[in-house]
């Protein structure tokens, strides 16, 4: 992409109303414009991190045996009725009513209606497992929206949700989520600490959030320190396997790790030594819950079992916050200059910076670098315009691309350009084909 030709409307100034880091960064560096209280446009550059998130979302659900559908934004409310939650949801479900007079609802989640979506369809445990997720966007309207994508009132969410005819296949359903959430966390350069938390409206007695620990995160933590330095790395995980399975989460539930709603002092000081007791904040960026039949024996989801009763099906459901995503990496991830995107999901894999635009060896070298790394499928982002060096350095360190390619006359003369890493601040002069081939080493197994 040549920046000449990109819609990228970045701000010098820090606006007024952001009060942490991640909706600051956001509105500078070009990624969402706020159309209403919680409510913002995802403007190119945002939409394409939005995009890379929810595809590794999707490669690791699908990884994991569970199967995509799209269900719709808006739900009539009598499923709901039927569950029992549509006057006890509360003021954060935007009611609304048709036309014909009908109550619908803009859906906060799921649950009512993928499980009449299972009850037409479903009728024996020879069916099952089964296990549908979708990726959509939901409204919640909340009281005081603020921090800009953390909490939103609209917002995109990826919510599965699994059907079982017995407790231990559910449980193994709920164990398998918890190890795909950690290898899709862990893909976007995040350390997601699974923490026994409160279920809330959901319900159900066995439930985990994941939370990014981070200054501004709005739960307070407590957690043995241990645990942030547990790592799914590149293992080899068989999710039929419901041993290795159970085995992986119960390496990462043993350490002490609670919310503030579940935090037990007492059990907290026995279990954890105290040079490793942390008390923090995070930042919730999923949850995953077990409820049984909470919802399949009101809406009568039932199957026959093997014996040839019919039995509710054993259900959990279970959400990652795509667009929360979003802000909570740039929470985890950037500097006083601005984002430091990890490789999973930045909006382009490296920036190309002209020094001197107009100069017909520069632009023949940066024009080599674009062709060369678009043809191994890595899309630069080219700032081809005429402004000066210092003002292209600071777009390219705001917008956080973890790679930068600069091209200047001296270095053209010598047959090499400059390779920056982000992070890191460290540089090195290289060909053009050998820095072509650094940069997709590096995303080699992105």
């Amino acid at each position: 992409m040549r920046l000449s030709r990109y819609f990228l409307p970045v701000l010098k100034e820090n606006p007024a109303e952001a009060q942490i880091v991640s909706h600051r960064l956001m509105l500078r560096a070009g990624m969402i414009r706020q159309q209403a209280a919680g409510i913002y446009s995802w403007l190119p550059l945002g939409l394409r991190v939005l995009r890379n998130i929810e595809r590794i979302v999707h490669e690791e659900q699908q990884r994991a045996g569970h199967i995509p559908l799209l269900m719709p934004t808006l739900q009539p409310a009598d499923l709901w009725r039927e569950s029992g939650r549509y006057d006890a949801y509360g003021p954060e479900m935007l009611r609304i009513r048709d036309r014909q007079d009908r109550d619908m609802l803009y859906g906060p989640t799921n649950e009512e209606m993928i499980t009449d979506i299972f009850r037409a369809h479903v009728t024996s445990y020879r069916q099952l497992p089964l296990t549908l997720y979708h990726i959509q966007w939901k409204f919640r309207d909340e009281m005081r929206p603020r921090f800009g994508v953390m909490r939103g009132r609209e917002f995109l969410m990826k919510d599965g949700y699994n059907f079982d005819v017995d407790r231990d296949a559910a449980l193994h359903a709920y164990n398998r989520h918890m190890v795909s959430y950690l290898r899709t966390y862990e893909r976007m350069g995040l350390t997601a600490i699974p923490m026994r938390a409160a279920s809330g409206p959901i319900g159900g007695d066995n439930t985990h959030e994941f939370l990014v620990l981070a200054e501004t995160g709005e739960s307070e933590v407590f957690y043995d320190d241990r645990v942030a330095g547990l790592k799914l790395g590149a293992r080899e995980i068989d999710y039929d396997d419901r041993a290795q399975v159970a085995a992986v989460c119960e390496e990462f539930t043993t350490l002490y790790a609670r919310t503030d709603e579940t935090h037990d002092e007492g059990i907290f000081a026995a279990q954890v030594p105290a040079d490793h007791r942390r008390v923090a904040r995070g930042i919730e960026v999923g949850q995953i819950f077990y409820f049984a039949t909470k919802y399949s024996e009101p809406m009568g989801a039932y199957v026959t079992n093997e014996a040839g009763e019919r039995v509710p099906v054993h259900m959990g459901s279970h959400g990652i916050g795509v667009s929360r995503l979003a802000g909570a990496i740039i929470e985890a991830s950037h500097d006083d200059r601005g984002i430091i995107w990890p490789e999973g999901v930045t909006p382009f894999p490296v920036g190309i910076v002209n020094l001197k635009q107009g100069d017909t060896a520069t632009d023949a070298a940066c024009e080599e670098l674009y062709a060369a790394l678009t043809a191994r499928g890595l899309e630069p982002l080219y700032d081809d315009t005429g402004e000066r060096a210092g003002a292209k350095f600071a777009t390219m360190d705001l917008i956080g691309l973890p790679w930068r390619l600069t091209v200047g006359p001296r270095g053209v003369a010598r047959g090499v350009v400059e390779l920056t890493s982000r992070r890191s601040g460290e540089s090195e002069e290289l060909t053009v084909a050998a820095a072509v081939d650094r940069v997709a080493a590096v995303f080699a197994g992105v």
